[in-house]
């Protein structure tokens, strides 16, 4: 039952234009495009919940590309925030994922030493970049929140600089950047590749979730 997921009333926050296409069409949702201040502008005023929803970056070692993510906490700059916790359990449920900390960050993780020491800190299976925001929308306005991730990269990955470029502030992707990216760094492309195949599993796991839901009685 996607009611599981998608509370009446509950605005989605996403960082990708291609994770707000997996949702249903009446969903709302706000896209960050990896910018999570750009989500403050988006917010509509009639929200009654908000679900942070997407990739993410894997932090733990045990975490693998593809694997579903409901978040039992939020860690962000060395706090902990709480989630609404039966929101998170009929996630759980009905998506068939695993429930961790995880971490939000305001920039983007390229290196494993930078993932490695974010989960030492904060013990978090995995990090994105919306569900800080997203969090503190809803908490100023006394709203449930949830996250619901799928991991892309893995903790040993290195992220390439046309990965941090790649993106319009829209959440579109930014070719010709890419491109410039490439020419500039033309080892960067195997990198890339993996990357591109990692999001694209955690892409899918996503579908796989909402059509599961969906297909529900």
């Amino acid at each position: 039952m996607l009611e599981a997921i998608f509370p009446p009333g509950c605005v989605v926050a996403v960082g990708l234009k291609s994770e707000a296409a997996l949702l249903p069409p009446s969903v709302r949702c706000v896209v960050s495009g990896g910018d999570p201040a750009r989500l403050a502008a988006l917010w509509p005023d009639d929200a009654t919940a908000v679900l942070s929803f997407g990739i993410a970056g894997g932090l733990a070692p045990d975490v693998a590309t593809g694997e579903l993510l409901v978040a039992s906490a939020l860690w962000e700059g060395g706090e902990i925030r709480p989630v609404d916790a039966a929101w998170a359990a009929r996630l759980q449920a009905c998506c068939g994922a695993r429930s961790g900390v995880i971490a939000a960050s305001g920039t983007l993780l390229a290196n494993a030493a930078d993932k490695a020491a974010l989960h030492r800190a904060a013990g978090a299976l995995a990090v994105d970049m919306e569900s800080g925001a997203a969090w503190r929308f809803a908490q100023a306005r006394g709203l449930p929140f949830a996250a619901l991730r799928a991991v892309a990269d893995g903790p040993a990955d290195v992220l390439p600089e046309a990965a941090a470029v790649g993106l319009n502030p829209d959440g579109s992707p930014a070719p010709l950047r890419v491109l410039a990216a490439l020419l500039r760094r033309p080892g960067d492309l195997p990198a890339l590749l993996r990357l591109a195949r990692a999001s694209a599993a955690a892409h899918a796991a996503l579908r796989r979730a909402l059509a599961t839901a969906s297909a529900a009685i």
